[in-house]
């Protein structure tokens, strides 16, 4: 299971998806401890950015946000307390670009743990969510994407990826309830 991006700056912060992120918290919480509880592999894919970097090609597009070492890239919420509680059971994985697969050694963990399905939740849906459910496709895996664990600042770029997710990637987008 992977939750992407689910940070403060994306929430309220910096690059806030806004009331859709944070009425998310409590679906996002219950997910990760349901897949921590039944010993599935959680990651969490959080953005990182350090502070004045004009190179990255994001620093064209958007504000800065997730800059190391800022509070704005702590988790959110209660997930912050879900994840100090299972800290040995989460896999913190630092990513730069939309991705989670993009530079990270994502997809090495998982292959080594035999992991053919993921679930993602998290922020932005038509942006980092659907990087990651791209690359995911891309790589062979079968995808899950829980419908109230996803948002975005664009509702018609949330509702055209879950469409995406459903007819070009073959994934499974359910309700968590």
């Amino acid at each position: 299971m992977l939750v992407v991006d689910y940070t403060k700056d994306f929430v309220d912060g910096k690059l806030p998806v806004g009331e859709p992120a944070i009425l998310l918290e409590e679906a996002i919480c219950r997910i990760t401890e349901q897949y921590v509880q039944d010993g599935d592999y959680v990651v969490m894919a959080v953005d990182l950015h350090e502070e004045g970097d004009t190179l990255h090609p994001e620093s064209k597009l958007f504000p800065p946000h997730n800059i190391r070492g800022t509070e704005g890239r702590e988790l959110y919420g209660k997930l912050a307390e879900v994840y100090e509680q299972h800290r040995e059971q989460i896999y913190w994985m630092d990513k730069t670009r939309y991705s989670a697969f993009c530079g990270t050694n994502l997809e090495q963990k998982l292959r080594e743990r035999g992991i053919q399905e993921i679930a993602i939740v998290g922020v932005c849906t038509d942006i980092c969510v659907l990087h990651t459910a791209v690359d995911a496709y891309n790589k062979g895996y079968s995808i899950t994407i829980y419908e109230d664990g996803v948002a975005s600042f664009n509702p018609e770029g949330h509702a055209w990826a879950l469409g995406h997710f459903r007819a070009t990637l073959g994934a499974n987008v359910t309700n968590s309830r």
